[in-house]
């Protein structure tokens, strides 16, 4: 990829927890408009690489994103620069609606007009949250506490998500159907880096994979060239 393209840069990255290491010194990178999936085993370093870009953890290496050296900006200057992580778990406001969930997002936007068209294209990808729009966070399904976390991440405007594990404990359906609105994120314009252990659909939708195992990237690959590969075959895809 170009220069020119790249939009993500991670090098070196390592992440300790007391004395154990979760992340051993990776280096990938993301251009703009790709689908980047990072995919391995419990506990292979993955939700933490997502948590030290996002600032969220202390980490050694460098991470730069647009230009900007990222390593000594606090998680909201983070935001500010465009990125935002839907966190595993979705960390959604359970005392507070739908719609200041999704208002809650856009207090560092600067471009106040432009919000209210941002929460219509929301709406129109999930219709479902404003049928709730009203009801309180905590009174959702599971699915549709990950369709108002993915709304509110795209109401901080980002050029950059950071999806870990969007499939979570969802049913196939609508697994089926949050991948879907990933890859129509994504062609509507937006750089995303997912993190996710259904491996076999996040490898169909990736530009690229990278597979980490331990904390270190032990293959890499465009996403549907790896579904072919007999080690990723063996371990992920149930070969």
């Amino acid at each position: 990829m170009s220069r020119a393209d790249l939009l993500l840069s991670v090098a070196g990255l390592s992440v300790h927890y007391d004395s154990i290491q979760a992340v051993d010194n990776i280096s990938f990178e993301v251009a703009r408009g790709e689908i980047v999936t990072l995919i391995g085993a419990n506990g292979a370093g993955k939700s933490s690489t997502l948590r030290a870009i996002s600032g969220l953890i202390p980490y050694t290496g460098s991470v730069n994103f647009a230009g900007k050296d990222l390593r000594n900006l606090a998680a909201d200057r983070i935001v500010a620069a465009g990125i935002a992580h839907v966190p595993e778990g979705r960390g959604i406001f359970g005392n507070l609606t739908v719609r200041e969930n999704l208002q809650l997002a856009c207090w560092q936007r600067k471009d106040k007009s432009k919000i209210a068209a941002d929460l219509k294209n929301v709406f129109a990808l999930f219709p479902r949250l404003e049928e709730r729009s009203k009801q309180l966070g905590g009174m959702l399904s599971g699915g549709e506490q990950q369709m108002l976390a993915v709304g509110r991440a795209l109401m901080s405007d980002a050029q950059m998500l950071l999806l870990d594990e969007p499939s979570m404990g969802l049913s196939p359906v609508l697994v089926r159907e949050i991948f879907r609105i990933i890859r129509e994120i994504n062609q509507a314009g937006k750089t995303i880096l997912l993190v996710e252990q259904n491996a076999n659909m996040s490898l169909h939708i990736a530009s690229r994979a990278y597979v980490l195992e331990t904390g270190r990237i032990v293959l890499s690959g465009a996403g549907k060239e790896l579904t072919g590969n007999p080690k990723v075959i063996e371990a992920y895809l149930g070969g």
